[in-house]
């Protein structure tokens, strides 16, 4: 084959692992871990388990001994375990005249509108009566965790690397292997063992792998909510036949939420910084690494030249599994003067959405 025709199928075998379904992708998840990340699953489309049950004047879905507000519209609930379709709404995050949330019948005072991520709701669109898992499968465990936790199973699934496709909320970070494990809608993280075998030696940052597929062995557990199978065994797998299709009407995507700096050091106004010591900033959601070079900027505070800072030169290094980003400067800066770290616009989340932009202005010493 030539370096042409070579270079073509890679590109297509990366934009058929890239391409989105139509409609808005729907998560299946756990009512705990909506709670967890609301800012990643806010205004996203999920399929939750539980029991529908009454609390004086409210209709709530329970799993796990966690509840959750639904607003229902014309659907009708079921009794026994559920299977809810819905869009999840941090109503905190929208204003109180969005249509987004004319079932809401909450105060719509804006003076005592709920701060994000207090109050969390349901908006179902579907029920269906379900039994319980028996079997484990990625869907099994990404939907009814408590099930199978503590036990080992063997699943098959896609390899989606170190979450290439944001199919999860966050990483476990136990180690520079763990990688996502997709099947259909539902996903799961893979830790404990690098992806390699005989016949298979997958990289988990790069996207031309994620078309294989993949047998798991390993104990399921959860990290910090999410469901993650420790492995002991890892083979290659064939991908299985194609299931029913969903025959569900697709709905309007809807907008991605901006990602955000959650914590930096030094801190806002910091003095007297070590002059050794990097920056780091935190992020809300993943990044997409390809968009850092060019998007921030370091210079120092001067009002002599407005709009034309004087940029000092730095590396950048980003850790996917922390979501942080470290920059270190080539050179050492001035010390005593009040330095500005911005994000600029052009910053992405791994899922495409952008990134406020940000600034840290702080100062070192000697």
């Amino acid at each position: 084959m030539s370096r042409r025709a070579l270079t073509a199928s890679l590109l297509l075998l990366v934009v058929a692992a890239s391409a989105p379904g139509q409609g808005s992708p729907r998560r299946l998840t756990t009512l705990q871990s909506l709670r967890q990340f609301p800012t990643y699953f806010n205004l996203q489309n999920v399929l939750v388990r539980g029991e529908f049950v009454e609390s004086g004047q409210r209709i709530l879905l329970r799993g796990d001994d966690y509840e959750m507000k639904v607003l229902l519209g014309d659907v009708s609930t079921a009794d026994g375990l559920v299977e809810v379709r819905a869009q999840m709404i941090d109503v905190g995050r929208l204003e109180p005249t969005d249509p987004r949330l004319t079932r809401y019948t909450g105060a719509r005072d804006p003076e005592h509108w709920p701060k994000p991520g207090e109050e969390i709701v349901l908006n179902v669109t579907g029920v269906q009566a379900v039994q319980t898992a028996t079997e484990a499968s990625v869907r099994a465990l990404a939907l009814e965790p408590s099930k199978f936790e503590g036990q080992r199973v063997t699943i098959v699934g896609q390899f989606r690397g170190r979450n290439l496709f944001g199919d999860m909320p966050g990483s476990p970070a136990k180690s520079k292997y763990d990688f996502v494990l997709r099947s259909a809608d539902a996903a799961i993280w893979v830790t404990g063992l690098r992806p390699k075998a005989k016949g298979l030696d997958l990289d988990v940052d790069a996207r031309v792998d994620t078309g294989r597929w993949v047998q798991v062995t390993g104990v399921v557990k959860r990290e910090r909510t999410m469901v993650a199978l420790e492995a002991t065994a890892i083979s290659g797998a064939q991908p299985p036949s194609a299931g029913p299709a969903d025959d569900e009407p697709a709905e309007t995507p809807a907008p991605l939420p901006a990602a955000e700096v959650v914590f930096s050091s030094p801190t806002q106004q910091e003095t007297e910084v070590p002059l050794t010591m990097p920056v780091r900033l935190q992020f809300s959601r993943g990044l997409a690494p390809a968009s850092i070079a060019g998007n921030i900027r370091v210079s120092y505070e001067s009002t002599a030249t407005p709009g034309e800072p004087a940029l000092i030169p730095f590396e950048t290094k980003y850790d996917a599994a922390t979501r942080a980003l470290e920059i270190r400067f080539t050179k050492p800066p001035d010390p005593f003067k009040t330095l500005i770290v911005e994000t600029l616009e052009g910053l992405k989340a791994f899922d495409g959405a952008g990134v406020t932009p940000w600034k840290l202005a702080f100062s070192f010493g000697n």
